[in-house]
């Protein structure tokens, strides 16, 4: 059973531009660049034939792919943003700064069961995206799937598909809209497009 999964991160919110924290625990919406961003990724791959579209249960997700309209979609919870617990919604001033700073360099050190408190910790992340993982991967009639996340969670997830350690998991950039098209050969998955920014020529945005 082989799939081909087009993997890509939500269009800006207005929470980005303002860097205000975005975790699962914030619902915001696209903006006009996030809209502008979702358009030109619709333009550039309208003409693949998906069979099933998959988002995460945040609407900044639904909004990106509205555009692919007459496809069957479903929302999966695994697919949802990390939880950033008490740093969600807050503005990155320099103390969450460095908190986060402080977090993701105890990642890297493979410290992956911390978490801000009240927040998810990556291991806690990669066991929910196993189950949506599982159930993706059950439909079998569902050869192209176009799949909707978020940034910190998407770097994750890549790491599981190809089962690299989770410390690595920022090795992989990201930014609203990029491409990671994924191939499943029925035992192995392999990433045959690394962040694919084409579509977006001067929407690029951090």
């Amino acid at each position: 059973m082989e799939k081909t999964f087009y993997i890509i991160r939500h269009g800006q919110t207005d929470l980005n531009l303002k860097g205000i924290v975005q975790g699962r625990g914030i619902d915001s919406p696209l903006n006009e660049t996030g809209k502008k961003q979702a358009e030109a990724f619709y333009q550039h791959y309208r003409h693949v034939d998906f069979d099933k579209i998959y988002t995460s249960t945040l609407v900044r997700t639904h909004q990106t792919v509205a555009l692919f309209t007459g496809i069957p979609t479903e929302q999966l919870a695994g697919l949802d943003e990390i939880g950033w617990g008490i740093y969600e919604g807050k503005e990155q001033n320099p103390d969450i700064m460095t908190g986060f700073a402080d977090l993701t360099e105890r990642w890297r050190m493979g410290e992956l069961d911390r978490a801000v408190e009240g927040g998810e910790t990556p291991n806690e992340l990669a066991a929910r995206q196993r189950e949506a993982l599982e159930h993706m991967l059950s439909q079998r009639e569902e050869k192209t799937v176009l799949v909707c996340m978020h940034g910190r969670a998407m770097r994750v997830f890549l790491c599981l598909l190809i089962g690299r350690d989770i410390a690595e998991m920022d090795e992989f950039p990201h930014t609203n809209t990029a491409l990671y098209k994924v191939q499943y050969d029925g035992q192995a998955f392999s990433i045959i497009d690394t962040y694919n920014v084409e579509h977006l020529t001067d929407l690029l945005t951090e």
